[in-house]
């Protein structure tokens, strides 16, 4: 069966001079690395040290053939999605990332497909961008669970998901941790990236979002979290029952009220497709079992973590039948971004 990895991230090899309004030490490079295998993405403060991997296509397509893939979708490295930048700036990236990115797709197709960024710090400059994503052939926009610290499910994003909804544009959220010490440094790649990305998952079930655009196309990174656990919560809120059974009348649940909604927390969950980058496959049986295998991704964030070998070789061992796996290594990811499976 082939295999599609729907969450793997890239960078250009050279972003080009800062714009004429921009301060160069605000705009990313590529430098030379420590050895000739490895150049150092300078970012403001952050000094990543990168394997070719990150920003040489024949490197990745290489790699991706020892991983047993097929394709792969491909999204731009989150510390990228620089919502603090000024809007300009910012738009100024987002498109020297994505002519990056569109440039793999089209050089190779059926091998590369790819996700875009827009500058969510200005929601109407952003939303009137998704036209060009199109344009230049990307599947679909990358953005972080929270822009800026804002919540996706503020009134001031509305007109995003709108035109996501009407245009048709598939959206990965990317957990994005704000900063917080709240837990110690070194976890936040592990229990801050989680905590976030439930929080953005929560955000676009219980904030509204799902309701009023029922077509949108998402998935989330990491499967959302901590999300699917706690969202069994959030259902026992809206219907006071135990195990999905039916809610019980209104007049019944009154402390319930914020959650009264004409679709379960679950119901609008299941819309959603999730990454089965979880590790374990007591975890990815869960999720098959609430939401669907019809639901699920492969999902490897590599270059950042390195891939399972061969990859999605735990979901091959899990007893799912072959019209399953074949929808989770290969159909789901086509379903999620709106078009037909290549052959």
């Amino acid at each position: 069966m082939p295999v599609i990895d729907a969450h793997a991230h890239i960078f250009p090899a050279d972003f080009g001079p800062a714009p004429a309004d921009c301060d160069p030490a605000a705009w990313p490079s590529v430098e030379a690395g420590p050895d000739e295998s490895t150049r150092l993405l300078v970012n403001g403060p952050m000094r990543f040290p990168a394997k070719r991997v990150w920003f040489d296509a024949e490197a990745r397509l290489a790699a991706s053939a020892a991983s047993g893939l097929d394709a792969e979708l491909l999204s731009p490295f989150p510390a990228l999605l620089n919502y603090r930048a000024p809007a300009n700036v910012g738009l100024d990236l987002c498109r020297v990332t994505n002519e990056y990115i569109a440039g793999l797709v089209a050089a190779f197709p059926a091998k590369f497909y790819g996700l875009g960024t827009i500058p969510l710090q200005d929601p109407d400059l952003a939303t009137a961008e998704l036209t060009e994503l199109g344009k230049l052939g990307l599947a679909g926009v990358e953005i972080a669970s929270n822009i800026n610290g804002a919540s996706l499910h503020e009134a001031q994003f509305d007109g995003f998901w709108a035109e996501c909804q009407r245009l048709g544009t598939a959206v990965f959220i990317h957990g994005m941790p704000v900063p917080s010490d709240r837990v110690p440094g070194p976890a936040t790649a592990t229990f801050g990236v989680g905590a976030e990305a439930s929080l953005g998952a929560a955000a676009i079930i219980s904030g509204g979002v799902a309701e009023k655009y029922p077509e949108l196309r998402i998935s989330f990174s990491h499967a959302g979290g901590g999300f699917p656990m706690i969202l069994t919560r959030a259902q026992w809120f809206w219907g006071r029952t135990w195990n999905e059974e039916p809610p019980l009348p209104e007049s019944e649940r009154p402390e319930a009220a914020p959650w009264f909604a004409e679709h379960s927390p679950i119901e609008l969950a299941r819309r959603f497709y999730y990454d089965s980058l979880v590790f374990d496959r007591r975890a990815i049986r869960y999720l098959a079992d609430l939401f669907g295998a019809d639901r699920l991704l492969v999902g490897s964030d590599y270059p950042a973590m390195g891939r399972e070998q061969p990859i999605a070789k735990t979901l091959r061992a899990m007893g799912l039948s072959d019209p399953e796996l074949n929808d989770v290594l290969w159909n789901n990811a086509f379903r999620f971004l709106g078009i037909d499976p290549a052959k």
